[in-house]
């Protein structure tokens, strides 16, 4: 146990987040990319009414967990100029919205890759000795509670999009692995090359994320003109697919990697009872977002200019058409928290 946020005790000493814009707080703020959320109305339910960076009119998930661990109610991201080593050494994030497992996916928008996030935490490590000493990094490396979260895009924007990706002679990865299941065995290696990488740098308390629904999005339902604007069902089967081959690898290396304690956080069926049945968790509106008119936009087209814009974003599941709102997260966060989380790692 260490002292954590007001006094309390903090049931691990940090925690540590990788992945896409499910858990970015920020970091895509200072790359040149245009998959920014830092300006209005992102954001405009955060502390301060500030928009962060965060893909949400709030919190996103890392921000409940570090709270119920007893740290503080949101994870910086490790880019803000806000923030500095002090502030990371009880929780950092290095997740960039629109990446991947896929080099590729991080292509699509130039965002940060999976290998950079690593390079990124190395250089975190080597801060964490000098300010605090070898000995308490090492006690925060490997007792911090790791987050990995990310998939969605590999196939949202990669597998399943129409525009040819750089790199990838014209074709995509469509092209390279016709068959979906190819191409999720293909981001397996992927995953799991990541997770023996953490582990070797110190990571031992993993929550490895799986993915949600991706078919039920606004912008998979706009665009589903032939299914009655319904969900995807065939983007659905994908997604229930891949997270029993993630759920599957995590056990496997829990046998195979020393002293690793990883779980695998699948929000899918609770994000598919939600939007299924909104009223039971006081929502009104599941089909189309918040933000703007609700079918397409996210990042610079969800802006404070829109005026269809919801007033209560608490009545929405969705903020824009690819993100949860700060409700619908922290019902997946604490759902999370209380069935696996804490149970396994306090």
């Amino acid at each position: 146990m260490v002292a954590g946020a007001n006094g309390q005790t903090a049931k691990v000493p940090a925690v540590i987040v990788f992945g896409d814009s499910s858990v970015d707080a920020g970091n895509n703020n200072v790359i040149s990319t245009v998959l920014k959320s830092n300006f209005e109305p992102y954001g405009r339910d955060f502390f301060d009414a500030r928009p962060t960076g965060r893909f949400s009119n709030g919190r996103i998930p890392p921000d409940f967990i570090s709270e119920a661990f007893g740290l503080r109610p949101f994870v910086p991201a490790y880019l803000d100029p806000m923030y500095n080593i002090s502030d990371f050494a009880i929780g950092v994030c290095f997740a960039s919205a629109g990446t991947g497992y896929d080099n590729e996916t991080s292509n699509v928008l130039n965002v940060i890759p999976m290998w950079k996030e690593l390079e990124y935490y190395t250089e975190y490590q080597q801060k964490l000795r000098s300010y605090l000493g070898g000995k308490k990094a090492y006690k925060i490396i490997s007792e911090a509670l790791y987050i990995v979260s990310l998939g969605t895009n590999d196939f949202l924007e990669n597998y399943y999009s129409s525009f040819p990706i750089p790199g990838t002679n014209g074709g995509g990865r469509r092209a390279q692995f016709p068959v979906v299941g190819q191409f999720e065995d293909f981001l397996m290696l992927l995953a799991e090359g990541f997770i023996r990488e953490l582990h070797r740098l110190g990571a031992r308390k993993i929550s490895f994320t799986g993915i949600p629904p991706m078919g039920c999005l606004p912008l998979e339902r706009t665009t589903n003109f032939m299914g009655q604007h319904e969900c995807m069902e065939e983007y659905n089967a994908v997604a229930k697919d891949f997270n029993g081959k993630l759920g599957a690898m995590v056990d496997r290396m829990n046998r195979e990697l020393p002293r690793l304690r990883m779980v695998f956080s699948n929000p899918y069926d609770k994000f598919y009872e939600i939007i299924n049945k909104p009223s039971a968790f006081g929502f009104d509106v599941v089909s189309v977002a918040c933000c703007a008119t609700g079918l397409y936009e996210m990042s610079y087209l969800c802006n404070r200019q829109s005026p269809f814009t919801c007033t209560d974003a608490s009545k929405y599941v969705f903020w824009d058409s690819f993100h949860p709102t700060e409700k619908t997260s922290q019902i997946l966060a604490e759902y999370l928290i209380k069935s696996l989380l804490l149970p396994t790692f306090s």
